[in-house]
């Protein structure tokens, strides 16, 4: 693959579950030298110790393109980024063993209610926004514009083993194996995706290629003719070439799609949950989530996800506010 994974474009201090090929290195050096402080940025160095995160894979571009950038305002604070997934990611937060949980759906009830239980309160805060892409290999020339139905069709439960060629979605479409690739049960993307498209969350067939690593899904249908997935728009926008975002009922996904809401239903807010006790009690994590808030439109830029809208940005900044 000759793809950039989106998170690895800015070089965090520690970043597991993520391999680092030499291309993606040499990507990220070359950003490195270009990428400035943002506006009204002023290193102090006075802080020190961890800000440990873990969430989505979605969200992940917007926090390491955050840490690189907080990196040169407090340099001896160390960003700790996991990405195994939303779910899997507020399962860690509700154990107290996380300060920010990165998600790309709103926390559950039974999510809340194991918070309480263990007595951990927090504080939703939005920081971007994204356009769930459903992608195509670049040679697919009869799938550029897919309509709700027929994706549906595609990913529906009751389609798992029984449409498996691109010509039992449509007649017109050529002779062709269906190869799926997507976010595994732990993502919120495999959950807002499910629910956008088969109207019910978690329902989807699981006969396909499943990953909390988004870059298996871009190299799988990047390699097959017939393949087609789900992930968010940083990705295709990382990975031009490797794959192609389709249309959805004559919509292609893009920030201004998705700003002006015209990308229905794949278009979704983006989160970062603070755990509250860490945002008083820890002043490195204070500060990184004050930075990441009043920055979030440089950091939206750099990590190529959608930024916020003027009035999300009110909302993130009472969202803050309330954390003061």
């Amino acid at each position: 693959m000759n793809g950039v994974s989106p998170q690895n474009v800015f070089p965090t201090r520690r970043l597991r579950a993520v391999i680092v090929a030499a291309a993606v290195v040499s990507s990220a050096l070359a950003l490195s030298a270009c990428a400035g402080e943002p506006a009204g940025a002023e290193s102090t160095g006075s802080l020190e110790g961890a800000v440990v995160t873990d969430g989505s894979s979605t969200v992940a571009p917007f926090i390491n393109a955050a840490s690189y950038l907080f990196e040169a305002v407090e340099p001896d604070v160390d960003v700790v980024e996991t990405i195994s997934g939303t779910s899997a990611g507020f399962r860690a937060f509700c154990d107290g063993e996380t300060d920010i949980s990165n998600a790309s759906r709103a926390i559950s009830d039974d999510e809340i209610a194991t918070c309480e239980e263990a007595g951990i309160e927090f504080t939703e805060i939005i920081v971007a926004n994204d356009g769930l892409s459903v992608v195509i290999n670049p040679e697919n020339d009869w799938a550029a514009d897919l309509t709700l139905e027929q994706l549906a069709t595609i990913w529906a439960p009751d389609s798992e083993g029984e449409i498996t060629n691109w010509n039992q979605v449509d007649p017109d479409f050529p002779d062709e194996p269906l190869v799926l690739f997507g976010a595994g049960g732990d993502s919120g993307t495999f959950d807002y995706f499910s629910e956008a498209v088969n109207g019910e969350e978690g329902a989807l067939r699981m006969d396909y290629s499943a990953s909390e690593d988004d870059n298996a899904t871009v190299e799988g249908v990047g390699r097959e003719l017939g393949g087609i997935g789900f992930l968010g728009l940083s990705y295709v926008e990382e990975n031009e070439g490797v794959i192609v975002a389709a249309s959805v009922d004559g919509v292609a996904p893009s920030a201004e799609t998705v700003q002006d809401g015209s990308y229905t239903p794949l278009s979704r807010p983006l989160f970062i949950y603070v755990d509250n006790a860490a945002y008083a009690d820890k002043p490195q994590v204070k500060a990184f989530v004050d930075f990441a808030v009043e920055n979030s439109a440089d950091i939206a830029e750099r990590a190529l996800v959608v930024p916020l809208t003027d009035e999300q940005i009110t909302l993130a900044q009472d969202e803050l506010a309330s954390l003061r």
